[in-house]
């Protein structure tokens, strides 16, 4: 089986819900929204059995280019990072 694509997602949630294609869009829209907003001011947003996304600061490194392997610095930076929960990975196990 393929990966399922956005509209397939909404297809299926709206079945399982009795919610319409739109509302679904509309719900998991505004979740991401508040997902982007939590990380951005608090670091984290849990999604309860699923995991959870964190704020995490990577320090400056020394790094390589692949295609001339020179040596070049790479700055610090900010990255979300997605934590899966234990119940999750049991799930697919």
């Amino acid at each position: 089986m393929a990966k399922m694509t956005k509209s397939a997602l909404l297809q299926v949630m709206a079945e399982k819900t009795g919610m319409s294609k739109k509302d679904v869009a509309s719900f998991l829209e505004k979740m991401v929204e508040l997902a982007y907003k939590e990380v951005k001011t608090n670091g984290e947003f849990v999604v309860p059995g699923m995991g959870k996304m964190v704020k995490v600061n990577r320090k400056a490194r020394d790094g390589r280019n692949p295609a001339t392997g020179e040596a070049i610095k790479i700055p610090a930076k900010t990255v979300v990072k997605f934590r899966v929960a234990k119940a999750a990975k049991e799930a697919v196990l």
